[in-house]
């Protein structure tokens, strides 16, 4: 049906997230159809993101420095740390432009069906972090999936002899009807609830 570089092209594109194969093959025609500059353009910023981008030393985000730019930011709280499953996490929150304290990245949630446990993830060097910076508060912001809450009830029973362990809290989306919420996250907005201002 396709020519081999094609075919291998498009089956390259489907490893990636949320990548099927009709999408695989529009993004294969697509890059096929730009000029050759731009497609060499792209698979150097593919190598060079790859060979460049590891793990900060402290929090375990992506980064191109041994120290990411979040801790060796001054302004930064040192007080706080909120602990998230993945550097999307933490994407996603610096985009809320909320939070000023710092990151630990846990690289994933505890998982025995695909064989991650505790051991896995980036909790022993939490655990040394917290025990050396003594910060007053740990965030966990999770996903409240049930890989979510086993690790945040794991992680959270680990740090509380040392600090304050808080969680972020879970609820309805804006503009979401409470008729159409799950029982969870209906609970979780109820368990969440705040006086108004």
């Amino acid at each position: 049906m396709y020519a081999r570089p094609l075919a291998r092209l498009i089956e390259q594109l489907q490893r990636l997230p949320g990548v099927g194969p009709k999408t695989a093959q529009r993004l294969a025609l697509h890059i096929l159809k730009r000029p050759e500059s731009e497609v060499e353009a792209l698979a150097q910023a593919l190598v060079e993101a790859k060979k460049q981008i590891g793990l900060c030393s402290v929090c375990f985000h992506l980064s191109s420095e041994p120290v990411c730019e979040i801790c060796r930011n001054p302004n930064r709280e040192n007080n706080t740390i909120c602990v998230v499953a993945d550097s999307r996490d933490v994407i996603a929150l610096e985009k809320t432009r909320e939070f000023k304290g710092k990151y630990h990245v846990l690289g994933g949630v505890i998982s025995p069906m695909d064989g991650i446990g505790p051991e896995q993830l980036t909790i022993t060097p939490l655990l040394r972090r917290v025990s050396q910076q003594q910060p007053k508060e740990v965030i966990l912001a999770i996903s409240p999936s049930v890989e979510g809450e086993t690790t945040t009830l794991y992680v959270g029973q680990l740090l509380k002899p040392f600090t304050k362990v808080t969680r972020i809290a879970f609820g309805l989306p804006v503009g979401g009807d409470l008729e159409y919420a799950d029982e969870i996250t209906l609970a979780r907005a109820l368990e969440g609830r705040r006086e108004l201002d």
